[in-house]
């Protein structure tokens, strides 16, 4: 029964997922950002078939091997993008640094807008890494891993579906801008969303993603303190 049930899962949120960028397609909105949509439309399914999240699991524990080799396939635009990537590498540098320092010092505001514990505010400043390096770094930095998790979905997510609205609202057009900041805010999920809109987008957010982890794992524990 629980094969059954995890194959129904799969398909279930694989078709979610085509039936969100088919709708992404045609009416182009943040709400019909397919990650988010497909979410959506996923926990409908669930809640309206009475699937607790339990038996669901399986489904998902599979879905998630996957991203491994969907993310080392991100190497494949950028080993056709490099030239391109090399050529804008120090401009490229500043921006993303830039964008770290923003999300890093954004985190904080909140926390301090909000009186929000030091529990809340450093698991708040590693929002923009993806979850794989967010878990090692929290441990670092005695952040608490679940409302890590929790604040990386929701930064990506909100990435995904708000970046490219206001970047085409402001007339950030050029590609490779577009890739960069959607990389370095909203690392894996934005990145999926910016390959949709173009392999230079895709290769730049990918390699933005990189970067921006390994940046932030490295100097965030240093500069922590200060803030606390």
């Amino acid at each position: 029964m629980q094969i059954l049930l995890t194959i129904f899962s799969i398909l279930i949120t694989l078709l979610a997922y085509l039936l969100a960028r088919k709708a992404a397609g045609k009416y182009p909105s943040p709400l019909t950002s397919p990650v988010f949509l497909s979410t959506v439309i996923v926990i409908a399914v669930l809640l309206f078939m009475n699937i607790p999240y339990k038996k669901y699991e399986p489904a998902s524990e599979i879905m998630t091997y996957f991203l491994g080799p969907a993310t080392v396939a991100l190497a494949v635009p950028l080993y056709r993008q490099r030239k391109i990537i090399s050529s804008y590498a120090v401009p490229a540098l500043f921006g993303l640094i830039a964008g770290i320092v923003s999300t890093i010092l954004s985190a904080v505001f909140i926390a301090y807008l909000l009186n929000l514990s030091d529990l809340i505010l450093v698991s708040l400043t590693i929002k923009s890494i993806t979850i794989p390096v967010a878990s090692e770094v929290a441990r670092i930095i005695g952040a608490d891993s679940i409302m890590v998790a929790a604040f990386v979905m929701i930064t990506g997510m909100l990435g995904a579906m708000i970046g490219p609205f206001l970047m085409n609202t402001m007339k950030i057009l050029d590609p490779f801008s577009r890739g960069l900041a959607i990389g370095t805010i909203a690392h894996g999920i934005g990145t999926a969303e910016a390959a949709r809109e173009g392999e230079l987008q895709g290769a730049v957010s990918g390699a933005a993603m990189g970067m921006a982890a390994i940046i932030t794992s490295l100097f965030l524990p240093i500069i922590l303190p200060v803030f606390l």
